[in-house]
């Protein structure tokens, strides 16, 4: 399956550089609850540091969360975020789980950009199985560092018929 075959509420999702979690809620009219499957503050590896413009060793929170509206989960997302570079009253916000990055990202006002760096269809995934899947990863800017590194995961089934 290609990008441009994907349902355009699901294309609408691949192409944002906006909050996922405001888009859900005006494409199914419903609140998104973000339900938090883990969440820990690990050393980075140079995997991590190289995706987070940072030292290897230095702190990250991991964090992965699921995307539910109506009791239907539309979304997994794991993000990284380098501890050092977020002011923080973001941090507290960020460690307290269930919130939205965007929610955070709005509520302190924070001038960020998103910056796409990878959109694809794979045939399967960890969280949704044997369904195809559309992936994107991202980071994004706060004063020309990378606060966060995140990797969305949407499920190409009929719950995309909205």
């Amino acid at each position: 399956m290609e990008l441009e075959d994907l349902p355009t509420p699901l294309r609408l999702c691949a192409g944002t550089d906006g909050s996922v979690t405001f888009l859900l809620e005006a494409l199914t009219r419903k609140p998104v609850e973000v339900v938090t499957q883990h969440q820990d503050v690990v050393k980075a590896d140079s995997k991590m540091a190289g995706l987070l413009g940072i030292e290897t060793g230095q702190e990250v929170n991991q964090r992965a969360v699921i995307l539910k509206a109506g009791g239907i989960t539309y979304a997994y997302a794991s993000s990284l975020a380098p501890l050092q570079h977020m002011p923080p009253k973001v941090r507290e916000d960020l460690m307290r789980a269930d919130i939205p990055i965007g929610k955070i990202l709005r509520n302190h006002r924070l001038e960020t950009r998103r910056d796409v760096s990878k959109i694809e269809v794979l045939g399967t995934s960890d969280y949704f199985g044997s369904k195809p899947v559309l992936s994107r990863e991202y980071r994004i800017f706060f004063k020309d560092k990378i606060l966060m590194w995140i990797n969305e995961v949407f499920p190409i089934d009929e719950r995309w018929n909205l």
